[in-house]
């Protein structure tokens, strides 16, 4: 095989994912795992039953249609408009896919060409870098700082070049819990729309907002046709091993996503999609209730984090609590984490994996909040005796 290294160099240094390495120590060791951000409860029954429904009746266990099947998309469709007022015609503006992870994927891998320039928000989500270095294009970071996390819209102005071809957004923002302001989103917007960008929105975290609204970007002049936005049904619905998440754009663009999509999973979840377009259509009792029991439980952990003497920067959405450790007269997120469970029987994730310049994340780490009460609290009770 020669000298050549096996993996492709775009991908060096990207192995074993943070988040399989901290859920392994967390079994490995019986620690509480608040660091990868999954829920430890099924979302709705009736969301459940209507996937085993879908799976009785034979609904979707032969391959499903390529964009999706009819009822999702429709359901995609009339959400868009329920809680946006943004208008997207079914048959040609919809695409689902394998989760957003592969809407990103196939976004990126369809969009870019060698040499592009992508600005994202550092800290970024790792599937960003990788489907970036994927594409051969290059990320370039516009860093959201502590402790307000709020991007700087003169600095992403500085960060415009000729080669850059798309702004990669997040918001409710992973892991810093910054969800944009309109005046935030309308001058990224204009930036946009000045220098001819187009936009990737990944807004999974939509729903799960406190105090804050979420806005979709592409509801602002002059951005529907220039914007991907994605969205999936894994946070809201707590069902985060269906991977069933969508692409909402112009005909251009969703032709174009689906282009590089089919050639990655061709097609995905097909009894799921059924069940997930009625999940789509849950009275505004399901959003509400949820919203208020995760802020309930972000203000547990946000409190018990404090009495434990973390410097907690409360979140205005997600379900992730970020934290500094200096205060803790710790310095290296990743040695602290790495340590964390058999000190005190926690995992969590050390921010500094979501940063290209790792020094501006070292001593910042991640909680989730999306555990069972009881497991919050005895999770912050472990975390008082550091």
């Amino acid at each position: 095989m020669g000298t050549r290294p096996l993996l492709n160099r775009r991908l060096a240094g990207m192995g074993t994912t943070i988040f399989a390495e901290m859920s392994a120590l967390a079994t490995a060791t019986g620690s509480i795992n608040l660091g990868q951000g999954f829920p430890d409860t099924d979302g709705p029954e009736e969301v459940r039953e209507a996937a085993v429904r879908a799976l009785r009746e034979g609904h979707g266990n032969q391959y499903p249609p390529g964009p999706g099947i009819p009822e999702m998309r429709q359901a995609i469709a009339e959400h868009q408009q329920r809680f946006y007022g943004l208008s997207y015609d079914p048959d040609a503006e919809v695409l689902v896919t394998a989760g957003a992870t592969e809407a990103i994927a196939a976004a990126l891998l369809a969009l870019l060409e060698p040499g592009d320039e992508v600005i994202a928000f550092e800290p970024f989500y790792d599937s960003y870098a990788a489907c970036i270095a994927m594409a051969g294009a290059v990320r370039v970071p516009l860093t959201l700082r502590v402790p307000t996390f709020r991007p700087d819209l003169d600095e992403l102005r500085s960060l415009i070049t000729p080669r850059t071809r798309l702004l990669l957004i997040n918001t409710p923002h992973n892991p810093t819990g910054t969800v944009l302001t309109t005046d935030e989103l309308r001058g990224i917007a204009e930036l946009a729309v000045e220098h001819d960008l187009l936009v990737i929105t990944d807004e999974v975290y939509e729903h799960l907002v406190f105090g804050a609204a979420h806005h979709p970007i592409a509801a602002l002049p002059g951005m529907r046709d220039r914007t991907v936005t994605i969205s999936s049904a894994g946070k809201t619905f707590s069902f985060t091993g269906w991977k069933v998440g969508w692409v909402t754009a112009s005909p251009a663009l969703v032709s174009a996503v689906r282009t590089a999509k089919q050639y990655l999973t061709y097609v995905s979840a097909g009894p799921f999609q059924y069940a997930v377009a009625e999940a789509l259509r849950l009275p505004d009792a399901y959003f509400d209730t949820l919203r208020a029991d995760l802020r309930r439980k972000r203000d547990l952990l946000v409190d018990g984090l404090t009495a434990a003497g973390f410097q907690a920067f409360t979140p205005e959405g997600t379900y992730f609590v970020t934290t500094d450790i200096t205060s803790l007269g710790e310095k290296d997120g990743v040695e602290f984490c790495r340590a964390l469970p058999e000190r005190c029987g926690v995992v969590a994730i050390p921010n500094a994996v979501f940063y290209d310049d790792a020094d501006a994340g070292r001593s910042l780490i991640r909680f989730t909040f999306c555990k069972k009460d009881e497991v919050l609290r005895e999770a912050v009770a472990r975390l008082q005796r550091l």
